[in-house]
């Protein structure tokens, strides 16, 4: 898992920009920040950032008394690219690499994401990939275990971002391939309600990973989902949450679909702040799970 001093910052200021939303008094606002402070205090050393922002993201439900703080902006980013969907298909289609445009389209949904923040430009990223060279590139590497795969797991992100894969699973055409979301709503990451909206239910078998992290954190998640997770010849992991949460725990071979939007994930993967990666890695490790 992905543990540096640096994202503990980054919390701090998008919890402030989120407090800023709710309906809470300046005293609830002091009090959920005094919460925060104390549950970094009681990391121990152990500081995950998947976990850390799962504990977070629980307090604020608390707070707000709102189980789906996210909803209305999850549903108008599938809206968002749901309205752009013949107009992206369009793109895949009349590409001389059709595998590789829905690749790189995938990637780029990936900047959908309000974990990190709320300003991002969908258009000049779609421009950007689809003219650019991924930092790191094993997308041959992909297709080819793509073609000899009996079992594929696609493990899933944000809204908005979940109609790219949608494009990418179409163009996959794989005839047993799972998609997996949340257990439960955190921030926007998609859930089964969210992956039935947007049709991916149409085009894989959609499951949920059993837990409510924005992330894959193994030894959380049910039994259902890790047996899946243990027989899958391919796994694919969107975004920076399932890496946060994957990194250096699991014994399968992982690719890795994403943009890097923070200089903790390009210093993990040798690369640069907004580079764009698909990269093949494998561990040593191996869970069982539990429910």
């Amino acid at each position: 898992m992905i543990s540096d001093y640096r994202c503990f910052f980054c919390f701090a200021r998008a919890f402030e920009r989120l407090l800023e939303k709710e309906n809470l008094s300046v005293e609830e606002k002091k009090c959920f920040a005094v919460d925060m402070f104390g549950l970094f205090n009681n990391v121990n050393g152990n500081f995950s950032v998947p976990a850390f922002s799962r504990e977070l993201h629980v307090l604020l439900k608390q707070y707000s008394n709102n189980p789906d703080p996210y909803k209305e902006i999850k549903k108008q980013s599938n809206d968002l690219v749901l309205a752009r969907y013949t107009e992206l298909k369009n793109i895949v289609f009349n590409s001389v690499n059709q595998f590789d445009s829905a690749l790189r389209l995938a990637i780029a949904g990936n900047i959908i994401d309000y974990g990190i923040g709320n300003d991002f430009d969908l258009q000049a990223t779609i421009d950007k990939v689809l003219g650019s060279d991924f930092a790191i590139d094993d997308s041959v590497e992909l297709k080819q275990a793509l073609s000899q795969a009996k079992t594929v797991l696609y493990l899933g992100d944000n809204c908005g971002e979940i109609v790219f894969d949608k494009l990418f699973i179409e163009t996959i055409m794989h005839p047993n391939l799972i998609y997996a979301v949340r257990g439960a709503p955190v921030i926007n990451d998609a859930t089964l309600y969210d992956a039935k909206y947007v049709g991916l239910d149409i085009v894989a078998n959609v499951i949920s990973n059993g837990y409510d992290a924005p992330s894959t954190i193994l030894e959380h998640c049910s039994s259902d989902f890790l047996e899946v997770f243990n027989r899958a010849d391919v796994i694919i992991s969107k975004g920076q949450g399932n890496l946060e949460g994957l990194l250096g725990q699991t014994g399968k071979e992982v690719y890795f679909l994403l943009m890097v939007k923070c200089n903790v994930i390009a210093d993990a993967l040798g690369v640069k702040e907004g580079d764009f990666v698909v990269n093949k890695i494998s561990f040593n490790t191996i869970f069982c799970g539990k429910d």
